[in-house]
């Protein structure tokens, strides 16, 4: 029942990335990014919970380079989900369907996760150090 003569379909390396498709992958990759965030979120709470020995190394942690780094990561994964979810609320209604509506509603998207990201860790570091 084999037909060998099917036409294979082209592989990935075939097409050239377009913006929708990219900020497609990174929509998904920022959801699961997102899910690690709120273990990590739990983790933390859990170390708070357990006493201030087990909440020092939590401290430590998300306060070195790589705590700090998970940390944007996962605020501009959060951003960069509420931004492509409200763009997404538009399509849902029936705009921006067009080419020109579609790569200038996720150039928007992006330039305005990076833009709240970088407000909200201005406004943190800010109040940190008035602290």
């Amino acid at each position: 029942m084999s037909d060998n003569n099917r036409p294979l379909s082209p592989h990935l390396q075939v097409y050239r990335p377009q913006l929708t498709s990219v900020l497609s992958i990174f929509h998904r990759l920022s959801g699961i990014t997102l899910a690690t965030g709120a273990a990590m979120l739990a983790c933390w709470l859990l170390t708070a919970a357990a006493g201030p020995e087990y909440y020092e190394w939590s401290r430590w942690f998300l306060s070195s380079w790589l705590g700090i780094g998970l940390l944007a990561l996962w605020s501009w994964c959060l951003f960069y989900h509420l931004c492509n979810g409200i763009r997404h609320l538009f399509w849902d209604v029936g705009l921006g369907f067009s080419l020109k509506a579609t790569y200038f509603s996720g150039i928007t998207m992006l330039i305005s996760s990076a833009l709240l990201t970088g407000l909200s860790w201005g406004i943190g570091l800010s109040m940190y150090c008035l602290r």
